[in-house]
């Protein structure tokens, strides 16, 4: 005997028939998203595909004696998925919302309004260069080289403190008396100065050595206070020995840290990690000091991923660092290479990792 379907039963049905094409509609609806995750992982002590497609070494030094390492010291990448031109779908973002191991970022801060993906790419390729010219002058001015930096102007900001008195391709050799070995001396020099006006000498024209004095003017951003002259630098240097850092395909300065670490391992003798599997981030400069990255969330898990039981995390990124550590992963925090070598150290020798400085609730 067939029975009539109650009303109750029919509106249950279309209401399931709507929720399904809204499913479909909002597959194919853009979305003003990306999703970051993480990426592949490369250890600087290990090897890495050249152009040719052979496996060649990750960091190869010419001209000074080399050690045998062990361990891994590995860097993390974050993959985007998602572009302007391609967006991922509402089904794939609510995927990513309820994986830990993935963020959901809007568009904007990762693809700004008018660049594309190829300008994004263009942009990030100039960066791991600098990041590694950087990480080469860190490491060996740890190890007592002199690397030859060459501190150039590239730009006099209008109206800045510095317009009209440095001009471009003028070299700045000294800060009031002590010679000028990177920007990041310079920079560090102007702000212990406090306001006070500081004197350059500046090489012009590659043989006028000239002296001028420059009044620092005050910069306030987000709270924080920074003196500065104005001007857009660029450091060239003249290493000693060569050192060929091979790593296609990826781009940004977060890797610096990590190219530091394995040219220091591979330039002085033993296993710098004990044989221990460690992995890390972080910008670096010539004078060593760690700076923040992005997606450090998405490192960590990566980290856990490649088998590393340690994470050298840069202290700047300690608020995003705090409840987001994956389970087997112990996190210390750096600001300096040194500081990062220093933690190495106590790892390879079996002493107390726990007292070594971590991100807690507090850390900044």
């Amino acid at each position: 005997m067939a029975h009539a379907r109650t009303p109750r039963v029919g509106l249950g049905v279309w209401a399931l028939i709507v929720a399904l094409v809204a499913l479909v509609v909002l597959t194919f609806l853009p979305t003003p998203y990306v999703i970051q995750r993480p990426g592949p992982v490369y250890d600087t002590l290990g090897t890495a595909k050249g152009e040719d497609g052979e496996e060649v070494p990750l960091i190869a030094i010419d001209g000074a004696e080399t050690f045998e390492t062990g361990g891994s010291l590995n860097l993390l990448t974050v993959q985007v998925v998602g572009n302007r031109e391609r967006t991922p779908s509402w089904f794939e973002l609510a995927l990513a919302w309820m994986d830990s191991s993935r963020a959901v970022v809007p568009i904007d801060a990762v693809f700004p309004e008018g660049v594309t993906s190829e300008d994004r790419d263009e942009r990030n390729a100039a960066l791991m260069v600098d990041s590694q010219h950087e990480a080469t002058a860190a490491a060996l001015n740890e190890l007592g080289y002199d690397t030859g930096a060459e501190v150039t102007v590239v730009e006099a900001i209008e109206d800045s403190p510095a317009a009209g008195v440095l001009e471009e391709n003028d070299v700045i050799t000294e800060i009031d008396g002590t010679k000028v070995t990177g920007a990041a001396e310079l920079r560090a020099a102007i702000q212990d100065a406090e306001g006070d006006a500081v004197e350059l000498t500046v090489l012009r024209g590659g043989d006028q050595q000239i002296g001028v004095e420059i009044t620092p003017e005050l910069d306030t951003t987000d709270g924080v206070d920074t003196w500065f002259i104005g001007v857009t630098l660029t450091t060239q240097y003249d290493f000693p020995i060569d050192v060929t850092i091979q790593l296609d395909n990826v781009g940004g300065p977060s890797a610096g840290m990590m190219f530091a670490l394995g040219i220091v391992d591979e330039l002085t003798p033993g296993e710098m990690t004990g044989g221990n599997d460690i992995a890390g981030t972080g910008t670096i400069d010539a004078a060593g000091a760690v700076g923040p990255i992005g997606g450090i969330r998405q490192k960590l898990y990566g980290a856990v991923d490649a088998g590393a039981d340690y994470f050298l995390a840069p202290a700047s990124n300690c608020d995003e660092v705090v409840g987001h550590v994956p389970d087997g992963l112990q996190v210390i925090s750096t600001s300096t290479l040194e500081e990062s070598l220093d933690a190495l150290e106590v790892i390879a020798n079996g002493g107390d990792v726990d007292a070594l400085p971590t991100c807690t609730a507090s850390a900044s």
